[in-house]
């Protein structure tokens, strides 16, 4: 058997070996070495802002099983009683017509914002008119008035309109606060859509209507879950809104109070007989929603912001 013949170069020499794939240069250390370092840093900066998110809702939550006594003796120490009893408290005191009127306000005020928000952006994202990018920078420039500024006029309007401690008053408030936002989010969003879409849509005959419901909208369904879950925290969070616009005229005036303005009620109500487990079980009732519902639709939420970014 002959022996194995050597590589030459070009010019006659040997060829020099080759380093193998497994091996590294002695370099690559460094650089990897500072990347450990940037993780370790930046999940410890994560796991330390999750704690002081977390604390604090897990002491609220094992507040409301406390009694008077034991949240004065020590604050911060076990439950001794695991009584659901305050929560039905807590409901009894006005929780409970406090949450059915959130719930009516945002059944209406976050579908229509949604709707008429994404209508909006469709339009100035896909078609070219005269005054699209002025329209646009309206809509942008709404989310940058600050509404302390806008509530004197804003009370006047609506107390023309005969619509003061209304609930159609509240909704039609926090479809024009929230529709900035959504307006600038959806717009970047339907702008990533692929334009052959739309186009094949358009060539088999469909109107524009039907493009924008039945192939645009599905399509950008991401988009919608994540801005409409912002929109969801913001409107049941919102308390400057309701205490101008939902404050009985007269005496004979139904209270509408949403969430915010009930859980400041409850602390009123209770003057020098103070009963805190019963104010951090109503809290803990108005937390618990909208913790239940971002946690459903997290994935969405991550993949909604995301989509308008990488694509």
């Amino acid at each position: 058997m002959s022996a194995p013949l050597k590589e030459t170069a070009p010019t006659g020499g040997t060829v020099p070996p080759q380093p193998s794939a497994g091996k590294s240069p002695a370099r690559s250390g460094e650089p990897r070495g500072e990347g450990v370092v940037l993780n370790v840093f930046s999940h410890g900066f994560l796991a330390l802002w999750a704690l002081l998110i977390v604390l604090p809702l897990l002491w609220l939550v094992l507040s409301s099983f406390k009694t008077d006594v034991q949240i004065g003796n020590s604050a911060f120490g076990w439950p001794h009683n695991w009584s659901f009893d305050v929560f039905r408290r807590a409901w009894s005191k006005g929780i409970g017509d406090y949450f059915l009127n959130t719930l009516i306000v945002l059944v209406f005020s976050v579908p229509l914002t949604m709707l008429f928000g994404s209508m909006a952006a469709y339009v100035l994202a896909r078609y070219q008119f005269w005054g699209n990018r002025l329209l646009y920078y309206f809509f942008v420039a709404g989310a940058m008035f600050p509404v302390f500024l806008a509530l004197v006029p804003l009370f006047f309007m609506v107390k023309r309109l005969d619509m003061l401690n209304t609930y159609q008053g509240l909704i039609l408030v926090y479809i024009a606060y929230s529709m900035p936002f959504t307006v600038f989010f959806m717009h970047a969003f339907f702008r990533t859509l692929p334009t052959a879409v739309f186009e094949a849509a358009i060539l088999d005959g469909a109107s524009h209507t039907r493009t924008f419901f039945q192939v645009m909208l599905p399509m950008a369904k991401a988009g919608l879950i994540s801005v409409g879950i912002f929109n969801t925290l913001g409107q049941w969070n919102q308390f400057i809104l309701p205490t101008v616009l939902m404050q009985p005229q007269s005496g004979s005036d139904p209270e509408r109070y949403v969430l915010t303005q009930g859980l400041i009620q409850l602390q009123q109500q209770q003057g020098y007989a103070s009963d805190l487990p019963v104010l951090f079980a109503g809290v803990t009732i108005a937390m618990i929603p909208m913790l239940v519902v971002y946690l459903s639709f997290q994935r969405q939420v991550q993949s909604g912001l995301t989509s308008a970014t990488l694509k």
